[in-house]
């Protein structure tokens, strides 16, 4: 039997100009900081100065634990993306691409590789796409590199440049420091 939308509730049954009200009742709930009795009450009071009928208790609770759930998946995946975060560095990404590139390339050497009558016309093409997506892919994962060392050194050379103004350094020793950082090349 297919499953419909179901009955509307008296949330789903609110005009639009109550739609305000529903939007800062669900944010309420989403802020965690009051009951859900509460709000529905306040909800209730405001929908009644527009002369809108009341929301069914039944129903807003139906719609706090959606909300409920739907936050706390968020929460998770949150959670979950600033755990790994720290592992997405453009150093870090430019070195997996490169292993994922030359894992890529030696899988394509070992099919060229194979008896003419196991491999076809289309496979072919397939791989050559999948090696040239793979070289732009490296490409594009250096030039981040590069660019995030770029801006790097671009702060790094701010701050020693403050620094030393505010210091009263000279220009040799603030290029000592920045050789020492690694952001200027000795003898540059």
């Amino acid at each position: 039997m297919a499953e419909g939308r179901g009955r509307l509730s008296s949330l789903d049954l609110l005009p639009d100009e109550a739609q305000d009200d529903l939007v800062w009742a669900m944010s309420e709930l989403n802020a965690r900081k009051r009951s859900q009795a509460d709000i529905l009450f306040e909800l209730n009071d405001r929908l009644a100065v527009k002369g809108v009928d009341p929301v069914s208790k039944s129903a807003f609770n139906r719609r706090s634990i959606r909300i409920a759930k739907a936050s706390k998946k968020i929460a998770e995946r949150r959670a979950l993306f600033e755990g790994i975060a720290p592992q997405f560095t453009p150093e870090k990404i430019a070195e997996a691409d490169i292993v994922i590139g030359e894992l890529i390339k030696t899988l394509i050497t070992e099919l060229l590789d194979r008896e003419a009558d196991e491999f076809d016309p289309k496979g072919a093409m397939e791989l050559s796409r999948a090696y040239k997506h793979t070289i732009e892919g490296q490409r594009l994962s250096g030039d981040a590199k590069r660019r995030a060392l770029a801006e790097f050194e671009g702060k790094v050379a701010g701050a020693v440049e403050t620094v030393s103004r505010a210091k009263g350094l000279t220009a040799a020793t603030r290029n000592k420091i920045m050789e020492q950082l690694g952001v200027i090349q000795k003898g540059a």
